[in-house]
């Protein structure tokens, strides 16, 4: 038997250029894009918002990572990322401005490596620039693929 290797993010998961009317927009637009690509039921949305209420997933350079609780694992079907960039930014409370959200669907252990890899990303502040100020797609894969290749380990 072969393990199947899966990419995290996938183009169809790159949305740029897009504008929220502040930070429970953004996050609907984040769980909406999980749900569209079919990483996650429904009920993962809420969960989204219900984990933002405990402790916010904003994490510096302009970066928030909203995902569900704990508990919410149950409502996805597969581990995946999206990513939504916000040129003009959203209020994320307490004097953050985000601009760039990677919506994270994790059903296991993996997050902690997605955030490792990341984090990774975001501690070269240019690269993190280039994040939040790309035009295209491509840009965006190239950034973050060490994400999958910490995943496909």
């Amino acid at each position: 038997m072969t393990t199947e290797r899966t990419s995290l993010l996938t183009a169809e998961g790159v949305h740029l250029r897009r504008q929220a009317a502040g930070r429970d927009d953004a996050i609907d637009q984040c769980g909406r894009a999980l749900l569209d690509l079919g990483a996650v039921e429904d009920g993962y949305l809420a969960a989204m918002h219900e984990r933002e209420a405990s402790l916010s997933t904003f994490i510096g350079e302009g970066v928030a990572i909203p995902h569900g609780t704990d508990q919410s694992r149950q409502f996805v079907k597969r581990t995946t990322l999206v990513v939504l960039q916000f040129p003009d930014g959203v209020d994320w409370g307490s004097g953050n401005t985000v601009k760039v959200c990677v919506g994270i669907a994790a059903n296991g252990s993996e997050q902690v490596g997605i955030l490792s890899a990341l984090a990774h990303v975001l501690m070269d502040s240019d690269k993190a620039e280039r994040l939040r100020t790309a035009s295209d797609t491509r840009t965006v894969l190239d950034l973050l693929q060490s994400i999958d290749e910490e995943n496909n380990q």
